[in-house]
């Protein structure tokens, strides 16, 4: 028999929760069973880092409503109709009054009305909706057009792993040094590194995407385990700079954000310091509130810190000039400007390819 409905706190707003004690992750050798009321109290309890991560930001939610279970699939694809999990873009009905939305332009053309969260409360009322993890967009909603935010996702590929990412997040230390650039690390909340440099919102989505290709390709240079190869074919075990997470309409997991996977890790901000040393696996949901309470949010310095593109856009001309243009875009873009044709290499065509 299911357990009855509880009220939660959040922030002065008491938000409802169903069936708390449903099951979402499952016990497991990285920690004891969560319920739904834990996923709730938790993202109340980091109130102060989740808001940052989300405040009048576009949010998508990606919603696992029967729980998180091994084996369990999210949908990539509008028509994924047989997948345990989805992104909820569109706003939902019969969201309560205090929840906001904004409106966004797809890649498409087409537009559609996006949560925006004012409060912590619209967090909890989205966990208790079946959100699992949040993907904020790059920008504010009062100029959605204009990301604030460049977000360099350091991807391991198979053979590499997160102490590898951690190496190469250093080496984009010093870049950003030498550039002039104020960015902060995270955990990815499962292999990866993130790291974000808040900018001033003065540019478009295909200058941030720019200057984030330009980035990639120089630590490329300075790095053998680095590659910008869009094809997972050329990439090898090497770490991926994906340069198209700061393409319009792409998000990844924001600061604060649960993972769906076993042991409910967090996407957790860290200092360079801890970078080294830390151990994902170790920054979940019994963990972080009480790291976040005893230490802050090394995310804050991010706000007081807003840098200039132009450094990076110099950086993309300079390529551009040597003959290193523009990338493959994600496949459900329209064509875009200037774009290589969109083909695995080991499916070229020679009598169709232009070198």
């Amino acid at each position: 028999m299911p357990s009855p409905a509880t009220e939660v706190d959040a922030g002065g707003r008491a938000v409802r929760v169903s069936n708390p004690d449903r099951v979402i992750y499952e016990e497991s050798a990285h920690g004891p069973a969560v319920t739904k009321l834990e996923v709730v109290e938790y993202y109340v309890a980091v109130a102060d880092g989740i808001m940052r991560a989300l405040r009048d930001r576009p949010t998508a939610l990606e919603r696992w409503p029967k729980g998180v279970r091994e084996g369990m699939r999210l949908a990539t694809r509008t028509q994924d109709r047989d997948a345990d999990a989805f992104y909820q873009k569109r706003m939902m009905r019969g969201a309560p009054s205090y929840v906001e939305a904004v409106e966004v332009t797809f890649p498409s053309g087409r537009t559609a009305e996006e949560m925006c969260p004012t409060e912590v409360a619209v967090v909890a009322w989205a966990a208790q909706m079946g959100a699992v993890t949040f993907h904020p967009w790059p920008c504010r909603r009062t100029d959605v057009d204009h990301p604030d935010e460049l977000r360099i996702d350091l991807d391991p590929q198979p053979g590499t792993d997160f102490a590898d990412a951690a190496r190469v997040a250093l080496v984009a230390r010093d870049l950003l040094d030498e550039l002039g650039l104020h960015g902060m690390p995270k955990t990815s909340g499962n292999r990866g590194v993130h790291i974000y440099v808040r900018l001033e919102p003065r540019w478009d989505f295909v200058d941030v995407r720019h200057a984030a290709i330009a980035f990639g390709r120089e630590l490329e240079r300075r790095s053998d385990l680095v590659t910008t190869a869009w094809w997972k074919e050329e990439r090898g075990e090497r770490i991926f700079v994906d340069f198209n997470q700061n393409a319009r309409d792409r998000t990844i997991a924001g600061a604060y954000s649960l993972r769906p996977v076993v042991g409910a890790p967090v996407s957790t901000p860290l200092t360079w310091d801890e970078l080294p040393s830390v151990r994902p696996r170790d920054l979940n949901l019994r963990t972080v509130p009480a790291r976040l309470a005893e230490l802050g949010d090394p995310y804050a310095s991010l706000d007081e810190n807003p840098c200039t593109l132009e450094p990076l856009l110099a950086l993309w001309e300079e390529q551009a000039a040597r003959g290193q243009g523009e990338m493959p875009y994600p496949p459900d873009y329209p064509k875009m400007p200037g774009e290589p044709p969109r083909v695995q290499p080991s499916r070229k065509n020679p009598a169709n390819w232009e070198s």
